[in-house]
C-alpha cells in the first residue's frame, strides 16, 4: 500500500476539519436558537467505517471524547442504510445534558451498501421539556430535566420521521424553534455528506481510506510524544465540588495519573459516590474532560492541535459521580 506523504497528509487533515468547519457555518446560520446562533454551542465531526474519530471542528472541545460513543450508540440501534439519520440525547448513550441533541449520518459511496463514513453534529438547544425552562432544573432525576432520546431514526429512505416529531415537539417549550433547529443540523448533515462525496471522488475512495487511517496513526505517535516528557512516575489529586444543590455535604473527585511507558492510566475511581443532585457525570463526559484535557496538553508540548485516546487508559468506578448510573 503506497504511503501518505508529510504534504497530502497535511493536505487531508485540513481537507477533513474544512468540512467540519463548513457543516458548523451552516448549522449556526440556519439555526433560530441562541445557545446555537449566538453562544456556538455545537460541534460537528467526521468519523470513519468504525465510528473512529477522524476530524472534528474547533467548535466545543469537550464533546471530543463523548461524541463518537453517541455514533457507537446510533449504529450499534440500527442498521442504517442510504438516507437514515438517527438523532439522540441520552447521556447514557454517549449523550451530554438532555439539551444537547445528536444527529448522526452515514454516507455511502458508490454500490457499498454499507457506510464509509460517518458524520454528526450535536447541538444545544434551548429547551427540551422538564421542570423549568431551559431543561437544566434542580432535580435528582433524569426525567424531570426533559425530553429523553435514546437512539432513534430522525430520517428512514430520505423521509422525516414526522410521528417521532410531532410527539417531541408537544413536550417542548419552544416548538416551532425546536423544529427550525433540528432541520439546521439535518442540512449540516447533508453538506457534510455532500463534500465527503465530492472529495472521495476527486482522490478515490481506497486514497480517502488511506489518508484517514494515516491521519489516526499520527495523532497517536503525536499524543504518545507528548506523554513521553512527563516524568515517569505516579501522581495524585483531590478538589472537591461546594455541594450537590440538594444537601450542604462537599463531594470529592479524585484522580491518580500513572505515566508509564506505553501511556498513561487515568483513574478516577476514588472519586466520591454518585450524588442525588444533578451534578452527576456519566463516563462518556468523563472520558471528554480528560481528550480535552491531554488535547491542551499535546498542543503544549508539541505544538499539535490533536489527541488519540488510544494511549489513554481512563478508569472509573460505575455508581460513583464521574461514572453515574441511571437516573
Amino acid at each position: 500500500m503506497k504511503a501518505i506523504s508529510p504534504v497530502e497528509l497535511t493536505v487531508f487533515k485540513n481537507r477533513f476539519a474544512s468540512i467540519c468547519d463548513e457543516m458548523g457555518v451552516a448549522l449556526c446560520r440556519a439555526s433560530f436558537s441562541p445557545n446555537i446562533k449566538e453562544r456556538k454551542d455545537f460541534s460537528c465531526a467526521l468519523f470513519d467505517a468504525r465510528a473512529r474519530l477522524v476530524a472534528q471542528a474547533a467548535h466545543i472541545p469537550v464533546h471530543l471524547g463523548s461524541m463518537p460513543l453517541s455514533v457507537q450508540a446510533a449504529i450499534g440501534a440500527f442498521r442504517l442504510g442510504p438516507g437514515d439519520m438517527v438523532i439522540l440525547n441520552d447521556p447514557y448513550a454517549g449523550g451530554t445534558h438532555l439539551p444537547d441533541i445528536t444527529l448522526v449520518s452515514p454516507v455511502f459511496l458508490g454500490k457499498r451498501n454499507s457506510p464509509t463514513f460517518y458524520v454528526a453534529n450535536r447541538a444545544h438547544h434551548s429547551d427540551v421539556g422538564g421542570h423549568s425552562p431551559g431543561s437544566m432544573p434542580l432535580t435528582d432525576h433524569l426525567e424531570q430535566e426533559g425530553v429523553i432520546i435514546a437512539p432513534t431514526l430522525f430520517m428512514r429512505k430520505g423521509r422525516l420521521n414526522q410521528k417521532w416529531l410531532s410527539n417531541f415537539l408537544r413536550q417542548v417549550r419552544t416548538p416551532k424553534e425546536r423544529r427550525a433547529d433540528l432541520f439546521a443540523q439535518q442540512s449540516a448533515n447533508r453538506l457534510g455528506m455532500k463534500r465527503l462525496e465530492a472529495m472521495t471522488k476527486a482522490y478515490g475512495e481506497k486514497k480517502m481510506g488511506r489518508a484517514m487511517k494515516a491521519y489516526q496513526d499520527y495523532e497517536n505517535r503525536i499524543t504518545r510524544q507528548a506523554i513521553k516528557k512527563i516524568p515517569r512516575g505516579q501522581y495524585y489529586f483531590t478538589d472537591f465540588l461546594d455541594d450537590d444543590g440538594l444537601s450542604r455535604k462537599k463531594i470529592p473527585i479524585s484522580v491518580s495519573l500513572r505515566v508509564h511507558a506505553k501511556g498513561v492510566e487515568v483513574d478516577f475511581s476514588n472519586s466520591a459516590d454518585q450524588v442525588s443532585g444533578p451534578l452527576n457525570a456519566t463516563y462518556a463526559i468523563t472520558l471528554s474532560a480528560v481528550a480535552y484535557v491531554f488535547r491542551c496538553l499535546v498542543l503544549a508540548l508539541t505544538g499539535e492541535n490533536c489527541c488519540s485516546l488510544d494511549a489513554i487508559d481512563l478508569k472509573t468506578r460505575v455508581g460513583s459521580v464521574v461514572h453515574s448510573r441511571y437516573p
